[in-house]
């Protein structure tokens, strides 16, 4: 579209050669006529023939510089000869090419022309004038954008087969089968919300967040139907996949369950439980480790379910020994016996040895995938260092995954709209708690399961704040 518009103006010549007009000397004539055609074709291009045109126009150019502008053809057994010129304006491409058609029969007149003296023998005559073009030759607009369309749309394809062949992410679940076959416990679609609203609870109930990890809870009692796993470790092969934000989630999908469940952020080099759910972070699991106080009193309540939280404590300077030790162990033997379920933040795996190492401690090992961003030797390396320390895999979370495409994990189904979904779980929390309330006061016994995690939970921590009636 930028290109300068180009004219081409054409003049057509007629060789013809003197005779007496008998048949033989036609016959001769013509052939010879065809013969000499060719020469003169490439005397065109010559300064002899182009130089007289440039001094009869006036141009400031070359003949070098015309003989690129000039074209002579001649098709075969023919004694025409074709002349084009092009040019930015028609009017001096048309006025070039009679000048140098001029100058050509000149030229030949006088290369002729014998040397005795008399006439030659070639005579050329214009028999096609030259005239100024009214449509540019070039550039052929249409042509050029089919074939910019062509190029551009082949270029296209070829990229995006090399970057799928070179792009070794994990987008999906098809990604992740190249290098695992452990359990695909669920997917958690990428909202943009997410990083101001981390927390299940901020999500609406009925949203595909939600949902997500209501499946995740499902499918990891599946996966956990032994029961042998009280203790889950949340973990990921590098920082930003979202461990925290699952492990969290996860563990209020459990309390909302029913369920009593304590959550411990063992990532003691960026703790970020406490942030999350905005709770005291200066006492908490490393102060429990050191013997400076009981984890009984250590436990944070949050929230209206039977959740209670265990946060990171001071940031010391030798996690993994920290981690890895007796006193951290019997810790998480002592939070089996007194809640159901058990869940923990651990570093990432590949940074730091810390996920690994506690893994020896737990009963299995959530293994968090952040799509789009981990690569599969990443992932391979971080399977080698769970397998390393026989850890129990009970399965892969991904996370962030898309919301459209072959690669989305999520799925809605909703009965009534967004804002009636929303209002009835509020009313029928409040319904339940009004019911409890009035039980309490009739002075009605809590219920067998209560009274199990209750009991368990008083006879292991006499002034525990888990015990609630």
């Amino acid at each position: 579209m930028l290109t300068k518009p180009t004219y081409t103006a054409e003049t057509q010549l007629f060789v013809a050669i003197q005779g007496s007009g008998s048949i033989q000397e036609l016959q001769q004539g013509n052939n010879f006529g065809q013969a000499r055609v060719q020469s003169y074709v490439k005397t065109i291009g010559t300064p002899v023939v182009l130089q007289p045109a440039i001094d009869s126009l006036g141009l400031d150019v070359t003949a070098d510089e015309l003989a690129g502008q000039v074209k002579a053809t001649t098709d075969v057994d023919t004694v025409l000869i074709s002349i084009a010129v092009s040019d930015h304006s028609p009017v001096q491409a048309a006025a070039i090419a009679q000048a140098v058609a001029d100058s050509l029969i000149k030229a030949v007149d006088s290369l002729e022309k014998p040397k005795t003296g008399g006439a030659s023998p070639v005579s050329l005559s214009i028999i096609k004038p030259a005239t100024a073009p009214l449509t540019p030759s070039a550039p052929n607009t249409r042509l050029n954008l089919l074939l910019g369309l062509i190029a551009g749309l082949g270029l296209g394809i070829g990229s995006a087969l090399l970057r799928g062949t070179l792009d070794n992410r994990i987008r999906g679940e098809a990604d992740l089968r190249r290098v695992t076959d452990a359990p695909l416990l669920g997917g958690v679609s990428f909202e943009p919300d997410a990083m101001k609203k981390p927390l299940l609870t901020q999500a609406p109930p009925q949203s595909p967040r939600a949902e997500a990890f209501r499946r995740l809870r499902t499918n990891l009692q599946f996966a956990n139907v032994s029961g042998q796993a009280r203790t889950v470790l949340v973990t990921s092969s590098l920082p930003g996949e979202g461990k925290t934000t699952t492990a969290t989630n996860l563990a209020i999908a459990l309390a909302q369950a029913g369920q009593a469940v304590c959550l411990i952020d063992a990532d003691l080099r960026r703790p970020m439980v406490s942030d999350y759910l905005g709770l005291e972070r200066n006492a908490g699991l490393t102060t429990a480790l050191l013997g400076a106080a009981d984890v009984n009193d250590l436990l944070q309540p949050w929230g209206e379910d039977n959740l209670f939280v265990l946060t990171s404590g001071q940031v010391p300077p030798n996690p993994s020994e920290l981690l890895g030790s007796d006193e951290m162990k019997h810790l998480i033997t002592r939070l089996e016996h007194a809640f159901d379920t058990v869940v923990v933040d651990a570093p990432p795996l590949l940074p730091v040895t810390d996920a690994a190492v506690l893994s020896q401690h737990v009963g299995g090992v959530v293994l968090v995938v952040g799509s789009q961003k981990l690569k599969r030797q990443d992932l391979e390396k971080s399977l080698e260092a769970l397998e390393l320390v026989e850890a129990n895999l009970l399965g892969v979370v991904l996370n962030k995954l898309p919301i459209k495409g072959q690669d989305a994990y999520s799925y809605s189904y909703h009965s009534h709209d967004q804002q009636q979904a929303s209002q009835t779980p509020n009313k029928l929390r409040a319904s339940l708690r009004g019911s409890r309330d009035n039980s309490a006061a009739q002075g009605s016994s809590p219920s067998s399961d209560e009274e199990t995690s209750s009991d368990r939970a008083a006879t292991l921590f006499p002034s525990s704040r888990i015990h609630r009636s």
